[in-house]
């Protein structure tokens, strides 16, 4: 986990739907792509959110009962909801740690974005350029494997 600073600042992201409870996430990330989907509330469906230029992400802890002892919990961190760190330290630290590259540009991290989703039983959290809701369906389960092929689709690379 990073540490903070006091610039750290945490917002629900009002567009997003609400996760249900359990809402039973998974992602699926390749080298260029980071899906994630879960249960809606209160159950009824199943998002798809596709994250645009991801750079980094994270998955697992804190569940619901220690998402207290995360970081980001003071400064506006709630439970099961979608939410945005302006001035992240997480992506700060990323920044440093590419100064490395001998074709480092600082500016790339300026446009990337620090989100969190808080579910029941883990967190997930992902800096990226942004994120897409690709579809909300009824839950069934042919829609469950129609989400699963799409994240599969385009995480896929044919093998030369």
């Amino acid at each position: 986990m990073y540490e903070i600073d006091s610039r750290d600042q945490v917002f629900p992201i009002e567009d997003v739907p609400t996760p249900a409870i359990p809402p039973h996430p998974a992602i699926l990330a390749g080298d260029v792509d980071v899906l994630l989907t879960y249960q809606v509330a209160p159950g009824t469906g199943l998002v798809l959110i596709d994250f645009e230029n991801p750079i980094a992400h994270y998955f697992g802890g804190p569940n619901d009962e220690a998402l207290h002892g995360h970081p980001l919990k003071p400064r506006g961190l709630n439970y099961y909801g979608a939410f945005e760190v302006y001035r992240s330290s997480w992506i700060r630290a990323l920044e440093r740690m590419n100064r490395v590259h001998p074709r480092h540009d600082a500016r790339r991290f300026d446009s990337m974005h620090h989100f969190i989703f808080t579910f029941q039983d883990e967190t997930f959290e992902c800096v990226a350029r942004g994120l897409k809701i690709l579809s909300l369906v009824a839950n069934s389960p042919d829609n469950v494997r129609a989400i699963f092929s799409t994240m599969v689709a385009r995480v896929r690379r044919p093998l030369d």
